[in-house]
């Protein structure tokens, strides 16, 4: 019998470019879904309700990696920890490491850490799997650990800088209804008198309810704390809107998010400014 032909080297090139690109789309969507997970968990909303399109998760880890230059250094830093830590890793679970040639105090240091009890049992259950498969499984875990701590750490990143007054990035924002769709919001021809609140019904915190009348308009003549009204995402018919922070807030500060349902009417008119438009005289 004739030996079975051999596919052609371009094929085979072929065929692992393709694998590559696969895993990398992979890998490149996990990051850009923890990134705008992060970034909305930061606002409180959950990112599944938001219902974005999928391909605006592969443009995300520009950001995330290429966003400046700091950025840049700190996504370099991390990818050279995960090839240490896999290093490290697959030296962990080698059952033969190769320490002869280390100095003395070396040798006996990395002995010491070789023979830790826990580690002995991670390297007696790795053992159970095939080499090739073990190797595998530990450089997929460690690029996703990776990948996880630098979009989750980028997005809090974000979303603080856009939560702060003086760093936000998100549109200043006007909402306009009619007085029986909305309870909060300011009278157009006497900004003064408080919305009625006859016909309203209200569950859950009051405080925050009342804490949001009367600032429910732009007021720019405390520079310390000034209220910004900016919106945050538009998304399922749904309009997110928050007073933006004042400079200095702490990172576990979070302002409160108003969700406006623009459905029968609800909403009639919005009006959106640049960003930092209306600031820049101060």
């Amino acid at each position: 019998m004739s030996p079975e032909p051999q596919n052609p080297p371009s094929i085979n090139i072929l065929g692992n470019f393709a694998g590559l690109i696969g895993v990398l789309g992979i890998f490149i969507y996990f990051i850009g879904w923890v990134y705008r997970w992060a970034y909305f968990g930061f606002f409180a909303l959950e990112l599944n309700t938001l219902n974005l399109p999928h391909e605006s998760f592969l443009i995300v880890p520009i950001q995330i990696i290429f966003g400046n230059f700091w950025i840049f250094i700190r996504a370099t830093i991390a990818i050279t920890l995960t090839i240490a830590f896999i290093k490290l890793t697959f030296w962990i679970i080698s059952p033969h490491p190769n320490i002869q040639n280390q100095p003395n105090r070396t040798q006996r240091l990395l002995e010491k850490i070789y023979n830790f009890p826990l580690l002995k049992i991670l390297r007696s259950l790795a053992q159970l799997i095939p080499q090739s498969l073990r190797q595998e499984i530990i450089v997929v875990i460690w690029i996703l650990a990776s990948l996880f701590w630098l979009g989750r750490f980028q997005g809090l990143a974000d979303a603080y800088r856009d939560a702060v007054n003086n760093t936000s990035t998100r549109p200043i924002v006007t909402l306009v209804t009619a007085k029986d769709k909305l309870p909060l919001g300011r009278n157009l021809d006497d900004v003064f008198i408080n919305p009625s609140l006859k016909d309203s019904h209200i569950i859950g915190d009051m405080e925050q309810f009342k804490n949001i009348i009367g600032k429910e308009t732009n007021d720019l003549t405390d520079p310390q704390k000034p209220i910004i009204w900016r919106l945050l995402i538009e998304s399922n018919g749904w309009v997110y809107l928050f007073p933006s922070m004042p400079p200095g807030s702490q990172f576990n500060q979070r302002p409160p998010v108003l969700a406006i349902n623009r459905g029968d009417g609800g909403v009639q008119l919005l009006i959106i400014s640049r960003p930092n438009l209306r600031e820049k005289g101060n």
